[in-house]
């Protein structure tokens, strides 16, 4: 079954919090005691987030963490790359064929599709729908519209 880590998990939780909260920034203190997450851990994470640009960190007694762009600019696929690298579901899904069997394979390519399709859909959801979505629900886009329903159980590696 896919799965995000706890890193990632941590990542979209902190970065959502931040995209639902009005005031200018937020602690990492704040963001690890509201969800029961290590302090140290959370402090990590929301660093990777600032190095690859998806937050801003502002050092002072009134600083803390504010999103680096609008909600609606940084997708969920943003944010789990951050943290984990590149998504990949099979050893073969990379561009290091890390795999014995990469060309007698007969289903390397399907696979391939698959993971193109699970990337994209990551691609689509923003940090501003998972902001507007209530917790445990699917985020699902209205019918016709040719976009990906994604649930958070499917998202677990």
């Amino acid at each position: 079954m896919l799965r995000l880590s706890k890193k990632a998990d941590y990542a979209l939780m902190a970065v959502k919090h931040l995209a639902v909260r009005s005031s200018p920034s937020t602690s990492a203190r704040e963001i690890a005691e509201q969800y029961d997450i290590p302090l140290e851990l959370m402090a990590k994470v929301l660093q990777r987030l600032v190095r690859v640009g998806l937050l801003l960190s502002t050092q002072g007694t009134r600083g803390g963490y504010a999103l680096g762009r609008a909600p609606s600019a940084i997708s969920v696929a943003d944010v789990i790359q951050a943290i984990d690298g590149p998504f990949g579901i099979t050893a073969c899904s990379t561009t290091e064929h890390n795999c014995d069997q990469y060309t007698k394979c007969s289903i390397r390519d399907p696979l391939w599709q698959i993971r193109e399709r699970i990337a994209l859909a990551l691609q689509t959801v923003t940090i501003a729908e998972l902001a507007a979505e209530s917790v445990g629900h699917v985020l699902s886009d209205r019918p016709g519209n040719g976009r990906a329903v994604v649930h958070a159980a499917v998202l677990r590696r």
